[in-house]
């Protein structure tokens, strides 16, 4: 490990700890030539599938790009950055259990789509706007409409008590 500061490439730990659910070791490590201290963090090394995008083009997955769209979407809405990295990390987990190593956009799309609808409607519809390229208000406005009608689903009716005899 190279010091930040001076590029001295010795040093000693001077304390280890794991992180949040064991996902990472955080150490804290002094430079045997300056003497400052400094922060590393170990995370173990995930194989993520690879992104086909629409125009074929191949790309890592990346995490913060992902996290930086559905922020976006989010934007001025009562949607906290905890409840985004919540839904970056399920996605993340469900790209971990595929067994492909490739993922189209649309299908990644597709599962943004899915926790947004949950978590926020009107932070749904900005980012299908984009990732489906809406064209004119028509297509806009059938997305709400969709939205709308699953609200209005008939809730299942309650039994009715008849009233006591005398």
């Amino acid at each position: 490990m190279k010091c930040p500061f001076c590029g001295h490439s010795e040093d000693r730990v001077v304390d280890s700890r794991v992180g949040r659910d064991g996902e990472f070791i955080r150490r804290r490590r002094e430079c045997l030539k300056c003497h400052r201290r400094y922060t590393t963090y170990e995370y173990v090394e995930d194989v993520l599938p690879h992104v086909v995008k629409r125009d074929g083009r191949r790309g890592p997955f990346d995490r913060q790009t992902l996290r930086g769209s559905i922020l976006k979407a989010c934007e001025k809405r009562s949607v906290g950055v905890q409840a985004v990295d919540d839904v970056v990390a399920e996605i993340e987990a469900k790209l971990h259990e595929r067994a492909e190593k490739e993922i189209t956009s649309k299908e990644l799309g597709e599962l943004v789509m899915e926790h947004l609808q949950k978590l926020d409607q009107v932070a749904y519809v900005r980012f299908a706007s984009v990732y489906r390229q809406f064209k004119d208000i028509s297509q806009f406005m059938d997305e709400v409409k969709g939205l709308i009608k699953e609200g209005e689903k008939p809730k299942a009716a309650k039994p009715v008590k008849a009233a006591p005899r005398r």
